[in-house]
């Protein structure tokens, strides 16, 4: 990009429009041109109050292996606790747990649910394709349709 825009000065033109055209504002290129165009952002370093411990997490994974909760979701593990009396982590905590032990799997003993998709139905050629409703058809972007209104009083 830099290599474009200094080609484009050497040309003539004006370092702004330029910018411009590439779609760069010229601070950004003052600042590739200063420190390079490495990403120089550094998060916090520190580790967060309430983070959980070793041991904590330990336990919590246990309880979610017990026989009681093996085959449910942390969206229901967390109220049967709750209803217990006891809190260990939120949803999200729980279901972060499950990602990094790899256990994020279909917990129930059902299998899991299918999602089929509906297949567009597409006409290359006239009367290929029929429909009981032709009231929006799809158009040449997504969410554009063609709308036409069939009224039983139009002539």
């Amino acid at each position: 990009m830099l290599a474009l825009v200094a080609e484009a000065v050497h040309n003539g033109c004006r370092k702004k429009k330029a910018c411009e055209a590439l779609g760069l504002s010229l601070r950004t290129v003052q600042r590739w041109k200063r420190g390079g165009a490495t990403d120089q952002r550094r998060g916090s370093r520190a580790k967060p109050a309430n983070a959980l411990s070793e041991t904590e997490k330990e336990e919590i994974m246990s309880i979610m292996n017990q026989p009681v909760y093996r085959d449910k979701t942390p969206h229901q593990i967390v109220p049967q606790l709750a209803d217990d009396g006891r809190y260990l982590a939120s949803e999200s905590t729980m279901y972060r747990l499950l990602r990094e032990s790899q256990q994020l799997a279909h917990r129930q003993r059902s299998a899991p649910a299918h999602r089929y998709e509906k297949l567009p139905r597409v006409a290359r050629q006239p009367n290929e394709v029929w429909s009981w409703d032709i009231t929006y058809l799809n158009g040449p972007v997504r969410g554009m349709f063609f709308y036409r209104n069939y009224s039983p009083h139009c002539s």
